[in-house]
């Protein structure tokens, strides 16, 4: 071999072995970024997603306080009037609830305006309370109810000759409503209420006289 191919040849060696370095030195840095990159991903905390807690289930156990507003319409046993008006009064109650199943007590009192005139009478029902039993299911923050009770309230006649009379009768109520819980301490409700009150004897119509009535009524209260 001459002079000249010699050293063609020490250079492509000399290439090729510069060229080997290069490959290694790049692979060598790939793999150690490859390696710093893991090891700082490792230290990383794991990312959690945020999930919101779900809402808490209305509770309808223990004491409640509130006020009504509503409207009565109803009818005098053996007399044409038909007393209607304006109610309002305060209630109170106790609730037991076992999962979906709430029942308890309640008890009201209320004002009423209702009132009719017949001549000569003027038959009116200035107030009235009840004494019930309430039950019925939950569904999240509603309740269904039904009830029934004890009704008791007043009657008063009235004639064109300035007589008057009154007389308390006793006697059961009924109904349904819904109520639906607004803040972990407030609820509203709309009810419907059924009236019966016993017949008692008047002197200025000269026989027995009673009250039968439908309430409808927006409340609200306060659980304790």
């Amino acid at each position: 071999m001459n002079k000249t191919g010699a050293a063609k040849t020490g250079a492509a060696k000399t290439c090729t072995a510069k060229s080997t370095a290069k490959t290694c030195a790049a692979l060598a840095t790939a793999l150690f970024l490859g390696a710093a990159g893991a090891a700082t991903a490792a230290d990383l905390p794991a990312y959690q997603y945020y999930t919101a807690p779900p809402p808490l289930a209305f509770s309808w156990a223990g004491p409640y306080l509130g006020a009504t507003l509503g409207y009565e319409w109803g009818s005098v046993d053996n007399n044409p009037t038909h007393p209607t008006g304006v109610t309002g009064g305060a209630e109170a109650g106790f609730n037991w609830q076992h999962g979906n199943f709430v029942y308890g007590l309640e008890g009201d009192i209320n004002l009423s305006g209702a009132e009719d005139t017949f001549a000569p009478w003027q038959f009116s029902n200035p107030w009235f309370g009840t004494v019930r039993g309430r039950a019925g299911v939950a569904i999240g923050n509603v309740l269904i109810y039904g009830t029934a009770g004890l009704a008791y309230g007043g009657l008063t006649a009235d004639t064109s000759g300035n007589l008057s009379e009154s007389h308390t009768s006793f006697g059961w109520a009924a109904g349904g409503g819904a109520e639906v819980g607004f803040t972990p301490h407030w609820s509203a409700k709309a009810e419907w209420l059924y009236l019966d009150f016993a017949d008692r004897s008047f002197s200025v119509t000269g026989t027995n006289n009673g009250l039968t009535a439908n309430l409808i009524r927006l409340g609200v209260n306060y659980h304790f």
